[in-house]
This record gives C-alpha cells, structure tokens and sequence, in this order.
C-alpha cells in the first residue's frame, strides 16, 4: 500500500543480515546499529555496502600450504568442503580507498562455481 521508503540500498535489515553472516556479531551489531542512525532526513542515503576486514590468502601461501581452492574461499562462501559445486552467495570487493578493507556484496544471480 505504501511506496518504498528506504534510504539506502541495501536495506537497514539487509545490510545487517549480510554484516553477521560475514563479519564478527560485535562488528555487526555496532555497524548496524549505526547504519540505522544515519537513515534519517540528515544523511543523503543511496547505496553503501557495508564493508569488513579480510586478508586474502596469498598465492605463495595457498601454494606453500598445498590448500584447496575449496578451503581457500570456504570462510567466505560457507561452502561444504566435500561438494564439487557451490553457489556464489557474497562476492568480496577491494576497496580502493581504505586498504584492508572490502565491500560485501550479494549474488542475487546464483552464481554456481564448479571446483576440480
């Protein structure tokens, strides 16, 4: 019955959903929770990411360790390390201005990646 009314893409309940799925629940909860503070008449809104904390593995340690491509990507992606195929849920973005840092963001396509 009413238009959509949100600020921000994604939304406030979105972008909690994805900041405890992928980071610690203390982040999340302080990142939410700020992330409902500026949805008001004062801040501009439109799209904001949320974004974590992560330190890829690097090549030379997948390599020295003999890791899986499966173990390698399975914190993110929760995959099951017995499948040959998992589905994409969140793609993992750099981001440039703050190093260290990435965006979380959703495969709304389904992506199915098949590991060798």
């Amino acid at each position: 019955m009413l238009p959509k009314s949100c600020r921000y893409y994604p939304t406030c309940s979105e972008y909690a959903i994805w900041l405890f799925e992928m980071d610690s629940w203390g982040r999340a909860f302080v990142k939410s929770g700020a992330r409902i503070l500026r949805c008001n008449q004062l801040f501009e809104g439109g799209i904001d990411y949320p974004q974590i904390r992560y330190r890829p593995p690097k090549v030379t340690e997948i390599v020295n360790h003999k890791l899986h491509l499966r173990e390698v990507f399975a914190p993110l992606n929760k995959v099951h390390l017995n499948s040959k195929n998992f589905r994409v849920k969140y793609w993992i973005i750099p981001n440039i201005a703050k190093d260290g840092y990435f965006f979380i963001v959703k495969d709304l396509d389904g992506t199915t990646v098949k590991i060798d």
